[in-house]
Parts: structure tokens; sequence; C-alpha cells
């Protein structure tokens, strides 16, 4: 089976070649848009011809959700127009697209885990442009699956996990707010869930949700990954942070759908820090 990584030059693409080395039977190609760039159409169109890939997993974005803001043409260009190319090149050479959006999709007003079902209405672009790549790829294929997840981060890159440590490392003073809730994901769990499908020959087609269960405002991650490192930096309580993008005061997601079609364990965000954590 051949295996196409696009985007794996950033977080999720690093943790799935990771997770690619418990699969020594599966053939996986990994790219970064120095190797691939998803926005050169006919490129990318001539290589997937060529390659006569099984299954593509696009970890490819713009995944800045302030400077989407500012870079609105750029954020479509690679959140949408250049996953409508891909959605239909996969369809012309029969393979499986696997892809990756967002809970940022949602406008955070429901109290209660959303569902695959409930309304979309994003509050910033890089929502609504990743909302308009999922329309896409559902235009162009039936061969698909959508995976909305939330607050990625790992040991890899910039993210939340890594900012906290760092600050905590140089003794600074932590302002958090809490008034956005979601779940933090650890993205070496994605990248575990999704290869699990594959190599089990588990795939059905379809938008999912997937994070770590249970809910967190950001203050509780942070207070989370200070209270297991065993750091005493103080901890303060901030919701009058401004951002350029407004964000969903709540977006944690229902996997209930998830866990019934694949059957294969999550853990909770907790857990999940927890294990990180000692693994470094």
């Amino acid at each position: 089976m051949k295996i196409l990584v696009t985007g794996a030059g950033g977080q999720l693409g690093k943790c799935f070649k990771e997770a690619s080395l418990k699969y020594p039977d599966l053939n996986f190609t990994f790219t970064t848009s120095d190797d691939l760039d998803l926005s050169q159409f006919a490129v990318v169109g001539a290589y997937m011809r060529r390659e006569k890939l099984d299954i593509c997993i696009n970890c490819a974005a713009y995944t800045n959700v302030e400077q989407a803001e500012k870079e609105q043409e750029m954020a479509y260009l690679l959140n949408a127009e250049s996953v409508r190319n891909l959605a239909r090149d996969c369809e012309e050479t029969g393979c499986t697209l696997i892809h990756i959006s967002t809970d940022y999709v949602f406008n955070g007003k429901k109290d209660s885990p959303y569902s695959e079902e409930d309304a979309t209405d994003p509050l910033n672009v890089y929502g609504a442009s990743k909302l308009l790549g999922e329309q896409y790829i559902q235009e162009a294929t039936n061969r698909y699956l959508i995976f909305r997840t939330s607050w990625l981060y790992s040991e890899i890159g910039k993210n939340f996990f890594n900012t906290i440590r760092s600050k905590a490392r140089a003794g600074e003073t932590l302002n958090i707010t809490t008034s956005q809730k979601g779940t933090p994901t650890n993205a070496h769990d994605l990248a575990a869930f999704i290869l699990e499908i594959i190599a089990t020959g588990k795939i059905k087609f379809g938008l999912y949700h997937y994070s770590n269960l249970g809910e967190a405002t950001w203050f509780d991650f942070a207070k989370e990954i200070l209270d297991i490192t065993g750091s005493d930096v103080e901890l303060i309580e901030n919701n009058d942070y401004q951002t350029l993008a407004v964000r969903p005061s709540y977006s944690v997601l229902n996997k209930e759908k998830v866990q019934q079609v694949f059957n294969l364990p999550i853990l909770h965000w907790k857990e999940s820090v927890k294990k990180l954590c000692q693994k470094l």
C-alpha cells in the first residue's frame, strides 16, 4: 500500500513520520512544501498520476489563526483551493484522501460537545477556509475521511504545550485565559489513530470528530502541564488578552461516531499530556 503524507515538515506530519515506524509493511512517502507544493496544481496532478497512490494523508495547511486574518488569500489558497485540487486528483487516480480539519468550523455557542451533524458557522478566516476545504472534498470525491480535531500539541514546533514549558523553564509568570473551552489533543495520538485505521483495514469513508477525551480551558491545560512537570511558576487567570481572530468560546468535539465506527481507544487529554511529559 502506497501512502503519501503531505505537510511532512509540520507538527502533525512529523508525528505521522514517527508513528509510521510501527508499520514497516506500509510504503510511506513524506513530502514537505519544498518537495510537493500543493498550490502548484499541475505539478500535484502529474505527481498523483505518476505515483498511483492508495492513500494521501493531507497534513499541509495554513494553520496560523491570527495571521490568516491578514493573509486571507493565502489561507484560502492552502486550506481550500489546494485541497479541492488534491481531492479532484485523488478522485481521478482512485486514491483515498484523509484530510485534517478543525473545531474552528463552529461558532462556540453550544454548551455541549459538537457532533458531525451540527451546523457550522466559523468565526474567523482560518475556520472558514478549513470549512470550505471540507466542502470541496465532499463535492469532488466520495473516497475521503475528514477528521476534525482540536488544540493540537506535541513536543514538536510552536504550540501551546511547548510555549508553556518554555516560559515555565524561564520562570515567567503565566497569564492564561479561561474564556475558551475545548480539548487539548496530542498530535501523536491523532497520527497513531489514523494509521491504525489504515493498517487494520477499517477505513470507512466520512466525516469524523477526533480529539482526546474530556474538556478544558487553556488555563486548565497550562495548569496540568505545570503540575505534571513540577513547575512552581505563577499561573494567573487573564481573560483580557485580545486577539485579532475571534475564537469560539466552546469547541469541544463529540467523539461518539468515531468511537463507534472504528472501535479504537482514545485517551483522556490529561492522561495524554502526562504520557508526553514522561516521554520527554
